[in-house]
């Protein structure tokens, strides 16, 4: 079982088929491999907030009684002004204590620094960081596995994220997945998934202004005059898969 928003969702790592696939996807085929199968749904819903989550997805997450559950949540309430790290920390503590009462295991992780993906969001650092304190603080009273994924430089690294810079790509969710099978002690994975990519070669000034004014026009300002007319990506949208139904191996 699979709650949260857009990184849960998958988005940006395509399935081919006009959806996405995701980590969330990628780490339910690695438990499937090992155990010899899975049932797995996944609630998740893009634009999501935190409290949100804990409001819509947990309820349905407790119906259903999962064995294995990832909460992982909090980015769209640091993207947001009233952001409260302490708050968005009780519902993520709600949520795991709530699945780990039922029995079930609870994996999460922390986000990663977003000033090496998205130099425009430095800003935005500081509540990375505290929230990801908070998680860590949290998890550790609830009995939920820690990824602590923001403790590793490679989460940052520009080249496993998508063009939109919130988002991983296909190569960021395979290792997002791989961390998590890692750290849920699956057969045949290490911390390789931790180690840096080669070194990249140094972009002229000019290529790196370039590729912010871009990104801007292309991401920055329609994500700016969607949330002032108080829409969401999310908005409208249904779970892609929201009951369990057999990984196909």
């Amino acid at each position: 079982m699979a709650i949260g928003d857009s990184t849960t969702e998958g988005l940006d790592d395509p399935d081919g088929e006009g959806g996405y696939r995701g980590w969330a996807d990628r780490f339910a085929l690695a438990v499937a491999r090992a155990q010899g199968g899975l049932e797995y749904a996944n609630l998740a819903i893009r634009g999501r907030t935190t409290a949100r989550i804990r409001a819509e997805q947990l309820p349905v997450a407790l119906d259903l009684a999962p064995d294995l559950a990832t909460v992982v949540a909090g980015m769209n309430d640091v993207l947001r002004p009233s952001f409260d790290a302490d708050g968005v920390a009780e519902d993520v503590r709600a949520m795991q204590r709530a699945l780990v009462g039922q029995g079930a295991t609870v994996l999460t992780f922390t986000l990663p620094d977003p000033a090496p993906v998205m130099p425009l969001a430095r800003p935005l650092r500081g509540r990375v960081l505290a929230l990801n304190a908070a998680v860590r603080a949290a998890t550790a009273e609830t009995g939920a596995t820690l990824l602590d994924l923001g403790a590793h430089p490679v989460a940052s690294d520009p080249r496993l994220w998508s063009d939109d810079r919130l988002h991983a790509n296909r190569a960021g969710h395979e290792r997002i997945a791989a961390a998590l099978a890692h750290t849920a002690g699956l057969p045949g994975y290490d911390d390789s998934w931790s180690h840096p990519l080669p070194v990249a070669a140094r972009r002229p000034r000019h290529e790196l202004v370039r590729a912010e004014l871009a990104w801007s026009r292309r991401h920055l300002l329609p994500w700016l005059a969607r949330h002032l007319r108080g829409r969401s990506s999310g908005d409208d949208r249904v779970a892609k898969r929201p009951v369990p139904l057999p990984v196909e191996l």
